[in-house]
């Protein structure tokens, strides 16, 4: 990890550095580091660092399941998905004039 850390404008002890990137875990709990700048302006520093993404995966509602996935279903429920009507986005409707 050492190596995605930049230290600018100054020096800096492992330790100090150790404590800054802990800082950074602590405000971000969940997410790895990818890469951090140091810089360092007198006796006050500025941080700069990227996470990690975090990986995702997508729910939709199909044939009334949340499922991110539809691998599991059997053929009966894959046949009622592959046959359900798809109802578009962004279709204009004109009202009936009378």
């Amino acid at each position: 990890m050492r190596d995605n850390i930049i230290v600018t404008g100054g020096t800096l002890s492992e330790s100090e550095i150790k404590a800054y990137v802990d800082y950074v875990h602590e405000k971000n709990p969940h997410q790895q580091l990818r890469s951090m700048t140091i810089q360092v302006d007198g006796d006050f520093v500025n941080l700069s660092y990227q996470m990690q993404p975090i990986p995702f995966e997508r729910i939709r509602r199909i044939t009334g399941y949340l499922v991110g996935t539809t691998d599991r279903f059997n053929n009966a429920k894959r046949a009622e998905e592959r046959d359900r009507v798809k109802h578009g986005v962004g279709t204009s409707f004109e009202p009936e004039r009378i």
